[in-house]
């Protein structure tokens, strides 16, 4: 029962439990299964944590076991209290029991579920360790990383050797994570983070599952990835909220609180961290509880160490001998293994025998097959030999019809010179379509040019002059503030329709020019658009226009990430110059065929019969009216040109269906990966 408490975190009935068993065991002079007790007992004080029960606790059974001579019980003490030495950050002290616990195991070989956990706290003692105890440890401070590494996938090897329970294995493979973190092998971190995660889900010992969590949660929180991170952390608060483990709680809280401040929600953030302050502070509390008994506990280490030595050291001659009788055991363990080896490959080379008669079989087919084929040609060699005499034989018969074939063929003679004159018709006639098209492109290029030279000269003088009237007025110093906000606020207006307009201007005049060349690649639609939107928040807002990204994230096109951002850009933008305040404008996406159709939808004002013909129309239409916005903004007419532009140069195209006051739907037709 204490045992079943003890996995599912239950302390105070594990404790009574444990101490009942203890009870009966010593009143039926059961010694063994006394300290047994012991021993889990103190790993439930290590949990806790209360080093000085766990100590007292974990002398008894060594006592215990010294009498009865049971070196792998003996071991799993050492691991307790190195465990708490670990926990009062004494490594080196930590290090010791350790090699002494991974002797007693070793005697019955290094197989075994105790081997594992000792060579997993070495591991920790050299991550954990400072540098002034790493060269106490007679190890560089540079070095602890990579003998971390060593002897935890030592410890991972031998638990998977064992078939010890998945929870050792879950604990083994998170620490490696965080080893792996430390060094820089971020993909190896990861893996590492998930397969502990996916052994512990199901886990009865919900602490270890909450500590799995988090520790992934820190790793995609110092990767910036904030959003998996909160839902790990989030998920180990909750376990720990409802299991009461306060130490993970003040730490989920902590992470949380980081995480919402990369993101940028600081009212979330500061929430989580007020709850981490007071966590914080219950944690103290019960920590200044137990202060007295830790330092006493702190004297009576010395003590109690002492008294480990002196048992320790009348064991050790007969230790020494067991683990002579070992290394012999472990020498013809070896020679077994090499004459398995030597079995192995007199087997592998009878393998690759078989295969090898397998490859000369298969040649041998292949030569017989080349000589059915070579057969097979010569047949048709000769029937078509045959066929060649025959057709000799039959033109001296056909020889008196040459005479009609030459009539027809001059019959046929003046059809083609007929056909071929028809051609040459036909395409001059096309010829002059084609520059008739051409004409009419050159002559709305002109209308173009026109518009662009009226748009400077008008709207470019407007803001320059009215930024250095703005100037003068600053260096009068007649302006209050209210004077100087509205103006400021008007100028800003007015140079940021000039910005967008010499932006489209340059765009525009540079592909004419065919100085865009695109660059198509794979692009993820989702997160081009996220981009754009956060270009265009401020214009939204302004407007207080909700902008929604319904696009699945896992849509790919194939595209010219300059040109695809400018398309939208425009797009989305015109969206919002034409929405009225407190609109909505929705982005999705679909597969047809082998095209991938983004779709920007507002439900503005609307376009015209007229408006929808120019845009939809293949041929080349020049540019398009300037409508004002709903507040009155300004445009040149050239986004949309733009727009058409670019994405003929990617194989796209540009549709659009309106209805009056209903709203527009711009449809991009790219190129699906």
């Amino acid at each position: 029962m204490a045992r079943l408490y003890h996995g599912h975190t239950n302390i105070q009935k594990a404790e009574i439990n444990y101490l009942k068993a203890i009870n009966e065991f010593l009143t039926t002079d059961e010694q063994i299964l006394a300290a047994g007790a012991y021993l889990d007992l103190g790993a439930l004080y290590n949990m806790i944590p209360d080093y000085a029960k766990s100590l007292a606790v974990n002398q008894k059974a060594v006592g215990i076991y010294l009498k009865s001579n049971s070196k792998e019980e003996l071991g799993s003490c050492y691991v307790n209290i190195s465990e708490i030495y670990q926990d009062l950050e004494q490594h080196k002290k930590a290090l010791e029991y350790l090699r002494m616990a991974l002797n007693l195991f070793n005697l019955k070989g290094e197989v075994s579920r105790g081997a594992a956990v000792v060579y997993m706290g070495i591991g920790l003692a050299y991550f954990h360790a400072s540098p002034t105890e790493l060269m106490s440890m007679d190890i560089l401070p540079d070095q602890n990383l990579k003998v971390a590494l060593e002897n935890l996938n030592k410890a991972l090897k031998i638990a998977e050797a064992a078939r010890v329970e998945q929870d050792l294995i879950a604990i083994i493979k998170m620490n490696l994570g965080s080893v792996y973190e430390r060094l820089g092998a971020k993909d190896l971190a990861l893996k590492s983070f998930l397969t502990s995660i996916s052994i512990n889900k199901n886990s009865v010992d919900k602490r270890i599952y909450a500590e799995s969590l988090q520790a992934l949660g820190n790793f995609y929180n110092n990767q910036k990835k904030y959003k998996d991170a909160i839902k790990l952390l989030t998920e180990a608060l909750n376990i720990s909220n409802t299991n009461s483990f306060l130490d993970i709680e003040r730490d989920a809280n902590l992470q949380l609180s980081q995480a919402h401040s990369g993101l940028k929600n600081y009212d979330e953030s500061l929430t989580y961290y007020k709850q981490y302050v007071v966590v914080k502070d219950k944690i103290f509390n019960a920590e200044k509880e137990r202060e007295i008994t830790r330092r006493q506990m702190e004297l009576d280490f010395a003590v109690r160490e002492k008294d480990y030595q002196l048992k320790q050291q009348i064991t050790d001659a007969v230790l020494q001998r067991q683990v002579l009788f070992a290394r012999q055991q472990h020498q013809k363990l070896i020679l077994r293994q090499q004459q398995l080896d030597l079995s192995d490959k007199e087997k592998m080379l009878q393998r690759l025998k078989f295969l090898q008669n397998q490859k000369n079989s298969e040649n041998e087919r292949k030569i017989q097959s080349n000589d059915f084929e070579r057969s097979k040609l010569i047949s048709q060699f000769e029937a078509v030999k045959r066929e060649k005499q025959i057709s000799k034989q039959e033109q001296q018969i056909k020889y008196d019809e040459k005479l009609k074939i030459f009539l027809f063929a001059a019959i046929g003679l003046v059809l083609c010179t007929s056909g071929f004159i028809y051609y040459n018709q036909r395409k001059t006639t096309r010829l002059n379509k084609i520059i008739n098209k051409q004409k009419l492109e050159l002559e709305q290029l002109s209308r173009v040019k026109d518009r662009i030279f009226s748009v400077v000269s008008h709207d470019m003088r407007t803001p320059v002059n009215s930024l250095i009237a703005f100037i003068e007025l600053l260096e009068n110093g007649n302006l209050d503030q209210a004077k100087f906000n509205r103006y400021a606020g008007l100028l800003k207006n007015s140079l940021t329709y000039t910005s967008s307009m010499m932006e489209n201007l340059l765009n525009w005049a540079a592909s004419q020019m065919q100085g865009f060349n695109p660059y198509l690649e794979r692009l993820n639609i989702y997160n081009v658009i996220e981009e754009v939107i956060g270009s265009l928040k401020g214009t939204a807002d302004f407007k207080r226009i909700t902008i929604n990204n319904n696009i699945s994230k896992s849509f790919d096109c194939k595209a010219d990430i300059n040109m695809f951002s400018l398309v939208l850009r425009n797009l989305i933008s015109n969206a919002i110059k034409f929405t009225p305040e407190n609109g909505l404008v929705t982005l999705t996406a679909e597969i047809s065929n082998d095209c991938l159709q983004v779709k920007v939808i507002d439900k503005g004002i609307g376009m015209t019969i007229e408006q929808m013909n120019h845009i939809n129309k293949s041929e080349y239409q020049g540019a398009g009216l300037s409508t004002p916005g709903t507040n009155k903004e300004k445009g040149t007419g050239l986004g949309l040109l733009l727009c058409r532009t670019f994405l003929a140069l990617m194989d796209s195209k540009l549709t659009v269906s309106s209805e009056k006051n209903m709203g527009s739907t711009f449809t991009l037709w790219l190129k699906k990966c």
